[in-house]
Formats: structure tokens, sequence, C-alpha cells
């Protein structure tokens, strides 16, 4: 049995994306020692500027991931008074840093700043996150570098649920530069992982529930709590819920996604929680970027065991 799939009778089977970021590090970390064998140290910086509590906890996070996997991390925070060349000069110099392979630029940035013109100058061979116009590019004509993380960690949840995505019928609802355009794009090219049929929902879409309601895989990422419910689901498919959103004051504050958790569970085949499902995954594939554009800029010829 597939220890990252939570079975329940009667209700839809729990995708546990904690255990499949546990079992992804598992295997960066093996590719980080291979790396060092042939003297290559992965290294990654993550660039905040912003004063969002959410950003620097994320930042922390990472850096704990870099620490748990042998990656080198290094963290750069700019004030966020400070003008938007200060931040530009700051991504050139780790551009021409050897000691660096990733960049990560924390969004948001502070307001006023142009976050497309600062993810513009980060080396596309270092773009670790895949925002870099270059690696959209390579990503639309099937060739990609780097995936953005969370859309690599959705497609990697579903062939852990063991969905068949080739031929499948995938609803992405939510459009974003960050989820929803990348994953579609990602599960249309071609690949015994990809080779969808895939349909993108967003706020203009007519009747959002036709659409849910024929897809064997509905991927959610609209950033409107309990946007999809169980009445629209078939019986089969299975959920992935991207959403995050704080609801409630004091001790009733609580995470929710964009799922109707409650009533999904007891229609659809599997489903991920949240939190514990998604978000796992997003950080995870950013050790696996890294560590990639390590052995891409080092020119290694060896197998690094990735998944």
């Amino acid at each position: 049995m597939n220890e990252a799939i939570q079975e329940r009778s009667g209700r839809a089977d729990v995708i546990d994306g904690e255990a499949v970021a546990a079992a992804v590090r598992e295997s960066v970390a093996e590719a980080v020692s291979r790396l060092d064998e042939v003297g290559v140290t992965p290294g990654l910086a993550t660039v905040l500027m912003s004063d969002d509590p959410a950003s620097e906890t994320y930042v922390r996070m990472k850096q704990r991931d870099c620490a748990e996997v042998g990656i080198e991390s290094r963290h750069v925070e700019i004030d966020t008074d400070a003008p938007a060349s200060e931040l530009f000069a700051t991504i050139e110099e780790l551009n021409d840093d050897p000691a660096i392979d990733g960049i990560l630029v924390q969004r948001p940035l502070t307001e006023g700043v142009d976050e497309p013109a600062a993810l513009r100058r980060v080396d596309p061979r270092k773009d670790v996150d895949g925002f870099h116009p270059e690696n959209v590019g390579r990503l639309v004509t099937g060739d990609p570098r780097f995936v953005p993380c969370t859309p690599l960690g959705v497609q990697r949840l579903l062939t852990e649920a063991g969905v068949e995505i080739p031929g499948s019928d995938v609803v992405v609802v939510g459009r974003s530069e960050l989820v929803g355009k990348p994953l579609a794009n990602l599960l249309l090219n071609r690949g015994d992982d990809a080779d969808a049929t895939v349909t993108v929902c967003h706020s203009k879409t007519d009747d959002l529930a036709a659409h849910v309601s024929r897809a064997d895989v509905v991927v959610v990422a609209a950033g409107v709590p309990g946007l999809v419910d169980g009445e629209m689901l078939s019986a089969d498919a299975t959920v992935i819920d991207v959403g995050i959103n704080a609801v409630g004051e004091g001790d009733d504050r609580k995470l929710i996604g964009d799922v109707d958790y409650e009533s999904a569970s007891e229609v659809a085949r599997a489903i991920t929680p949240v939190p514990g499902g998604v978000g796992p995954m997003t950080r995870a594939m950013l050790l696996k970027n890294t560590v990639t554009a390590a052995a891409n800029q080092a020119a290694v010829d060896i197998d690094l065991g990735l998944d």
C-alpha cells in the first residue's frame, strides 16, 4: 500500500502531501550527497523585500528545509524603504556568485516594486521558481528547464494517488501565473505524467459546476474558500486543493482550502487536505529544482537519482 494514501471506507482517500514531500526530500538529500562526491555543493539564495509576516515565515521554513537536505542557504533582506534599484543590484550580484545555484525572490514584494521586472533580472539558469519569461516559454513549448514548484508538486501528488494522467479530463480552477497557467501547460505537455485534456476555469467562466462535474481530476487554485463542493464533483474525481485561506478570529481561526473538504470527501475518490496537502510539496520541489540547477551549472554527468 502507498503510505502517501490514507484509505477511508465510504469517504475519499486522503493524499498525504507531508508523506510525499518527505520522500522527495530524502531523494534530494541523496542527490546532494552524490554532488558532494564530485565537489559540488548546491546553494540557494532567498531575497526578501517585504514586511509580510507570512513571507518571513516561508523564508525561515525554506532555510530549514535546505539545512535538512544539505543545501547551503543564504538569505538577503532588503529594507522596504529601499529603492527598487537595490533589489535589482542584489539579484545581479547573486547571478554572478558561483556559490549560488538557485535564486528565489520571495513574493509579494513591497508595494510599488515592479515584480515582473525583478523576476526578469534573475538568471534563467538560477530561476528555481520557474517564473523567468525564458523558463515560462520553455514550459509552454514542451522543453522545460524549471517548472514552478506548486504545479510540479501537484503533478507528483497525482502520480502518487495513482491517477493515469494521460487522457484524463483535468479541470484547473484558477489562471494565475503561479499555479493555474503553468499547471495547465505542464499537464498538456507530452509524457507519461502529462498528456491530459485540460480545461482552465476562472472568475468569468459560465457554469463552473458543469465543467467540474465531468472532470477526472479537479485542481482548485482560485483563492476563494469553499468554491468547489461535493455537489459539483463526479464520484471518481481526484481533487487537489491548492487554496489556503485563513478564516475566523482568535481561537476560532483556522486554515481552509478552496474546496469544501467535508462535502467533497463524501463524493471524490481522493482528496488533498488543507493544510498538509500541496503546501509541503511546493517547498520540496524547490529543493529538487535547486539541486537540478546545481548539477546543470556544474555540468556534472552523474545520475542524481531524483524521481
